[in-house]
């Protein structure tokens, strides 16, 4: 399936957001509105768009269709998925949960994952990445 990833730019210098030092006011909504005009999302595909990538962390926010899956596995990163709307049924090989608008799972362990859309679901992806690992990388 096509997906189409959008990476967030600051209207002052057109670059991404790329540290702390500075704040980029985002209007989820109006993203969110966008993120449902574009071509991956009228041809049915999955949709996301970066909001935030350093070194630390990366947050994006993704669109997906009823039934769209996402299959994955997780590094050492602690990975959480925050609900905006709609519901995501999560499943591990030991546990499965559904996680609705308001809602927030945290991923702190290296596991195989799967995300399918219960019905049309937008939610923020935010990756705290294990600075232990990047530190023996030179």
């Amino acid at each position: 399936m096509y997906k189409e990833t959008t990476i967030m730019r600051s209207p002052a210098t057109g670059e991404p957001p790329t540290d702390g030092s500075s704040a980029l006011s985002q209007d989820l909504p109006d993203l969110i509105r966008n993120m449902k005009l574009s071509n991956a999302w009228i041809r049915g595909g999955l949709n996301s768009m970066i909001l935030l990538k350093n070194t630390e962390k990366n947050v994006m926010l993704v669109a997906m269709h009823e039934g769209t899956e996402i299959v994955s596995y997780q590094s050492n990163d602690s990975i959480t998925f925050q609900i905006i709307e709609g519901k995501l049924e999560f499943y591990t090989r030991k546990t499965s949960a559904a996680i609705g608008m308001g809602q927030v799972l945290t991923l702190n362990d290296r596991v195989k994952y799967r995300l399918t859309a219960s019905e049309e679901t937008v939610m923020l992806l935010s990756i705290a990445k294990d600075r232990s690992r990047s530190a023996l990388v030179t």
